[in-house]
């Protein structure tokens, strides 16, 4: 008999052996990638995967767009600079000007924007630091269930408790507050309304009493939907009672919309579906479409810092500018946010029925535009790792998250079409139906 090695099994015996213990995408997803377009990626063997992955949300459009491509093309034909540390060029004037006039009116108009480092992360550095030295204070709040990055500051902000267990020192003074979530209730009611005004009134109480024990914060960071923590979208009503709460408190009110901005959940940015101004907007991600790319952009008030205050050698991507400024230019040209919402209700109407015949294994389907999650039950979450598997044999790529990695989080491209949804929820039924069959 003779025995037939794949193409992809010497790569991914040396990607094992030479990175390091910290990837994580890679030990549950074994994939040796070598073309992609649209919501399709193959694979090195010659297999075609759905992306419902999507570069955790970096590609709005999908892999190689067309509207990407051709901004990099004429970027390379007209020698664009690569880098200009934070320089003035044309193409950044445009993408701040594109950017500017993709925000609420209120909003853009007093506002001013810091380029980052390349990663989320380092935005969510930059708005910590930008409103501790506005303010003047320590403090800052947090959500439980949230996730704002890797490095020691926005670790810190962090619901997850494993990936800050083994970091001595992260940045103290962080104050967590219960998050809305109908599906586990943080209060404990048992009632989603009574749930959610009882989160609001226990951050009212907790941030005015003088014997509290937490200091006047410096800010509050929070996600429309938590993306990581398990697609949890807020209620808009919270949302609103969160802003009047850091309004009256002169607490600057810092979302962060890295996963979320752009379309994603169906508007534009997440906090418009609640009708609030933030004080702080954080933008990764969509906004260098496809590129690596952050931004805060912030309200003039706060631009107290010095120069220098946060600074780096690539802020200045003028590849990734070109692709952000043709990415949002097509978002908003074809109203993508608009189709976004007819999508997603698409996606989840359909993920609905799998979870009535399978009610004993999906507990909960949610999620905001096409940011989507599947909750399993209590009583099966540690299959959703298996599950996961047999979705990616069958060619679907999907990622784990929330609490015990028991949400299936669907983050497809936002330019998938209804029959390539139909696909995927195809794919998935067989895998929650091999699953059961196997299991239970």
């Amino acid at each position: 008999m003779v025995t037939i090695i794949k193409r992809s099994t010497p790569i991914l015996e040396r990607q094992a052996r030479r990175e390091s213990n910290a990837r994580t995408y890679a030990r549950n997803l074994g994939l040796a990638l070598s073309e992609a377009k649209g919501i399709y990626v193959k694979d090195v063997d010659g297999k075609t995967y759905i992306d419902c992955l999507a570069c955790a949300g970096a590609l709005p459009l999908g892999h190689n767009h067309p509207a990407v491509k051709q901004a990099i093309y004429d970027a390379l034909n007209n020698d664009l600079p690569m880098q200009t540390l934070d320089l003035i060029t044309p193409i950044k004037d445009e993408f701040v000007s594109e950017l500017f006039e993709s925000l609420p009116a209120e909003f853009s108009k007093n506002a001013k924007i810091q380029f980052c480092g390349p990663s989320g992360s380092d935005a969510v550095e930059a708005a910590l630091k930008l409103v501790k030295t506005a303010t003047g204070r320590r403090a800052v709040g947090a959500f439980r269930g949230g996730y704002h990055g890797m490095t020691h500051g926005s670790l810190a902000l962090m619901g997850s408790l494993s990936p800050k267990m083994q970091v001595p020192g992260l940045m103290p003074d962080v104050h967590f507050f219960p998050y809305p979530y109908h599906h586990r209730y943080p209060i404990g009611t048992g009632d989603c309304e009574q749930d959610y005004q009882q989160c609001s009134q226990y951050l009212e109480t907790t941030l005015g009493d003088p014997e509290g024990g937490i200091l006047p914060l410096a800010g509050l960071v929070m996600e429309i939907v938590q993306g990581e923590g398990g697609v949890i979208p807020a209620p808009d009503a919270w949302v609103r009672e969160v802003r009047r709460i850091t309004r009256e408190r002169n607490i600057p009110l810092i979302v962060d919309e890295v996963q979320t901005g752009l379309g994603r959940t169906g508007t534009l940015y997440a906090f418009e579906r609640s009708g609030i101004i933030p004080d702080v907007i954080v933008l990764s991600k969509a906004v260098g479409g496809s590129l690596p790319l952050a931004v805060i952009l912030y309200k003039d008030e706060l631009d107290v810092w010095q120069p220098g205050a946060h600074a780096g050698t690539f802020r200045g991507n003028q590849l990734a500018m070109a692709t952000g400024l043709a990415t949002i230019h097509y978002i908003r040209e074809n109203q993508l946010a608009t189709y976004v919402e007819q999508m997603g209700m698409h996606f989840q109407m359909q993920l609905w029925q799998i979870q009535a015949e399978f009610s004993h294994i999906i507990a909960d389907v949610r999620g905001r535009g096409l940011m989507v999650g599947v909750e399993l039950s209590a009583q099966v979450r540690h299959l959703a790792r298996q599950l996961q598997a047999e979705c990616l044999d069958r060619g679907l790529i999907i990622e784990l998250g929330g609490r015990n990695s028991s949400v299936v989080r669907f983050l497809p491209p936002l330019i998938i079409e209804a029959p390539q949804i139909d696909d995927v929820c195809q794919i998935f039924r067989d895998a929650v139906a091999a699953v059961a069959q196997e299991n239970i």
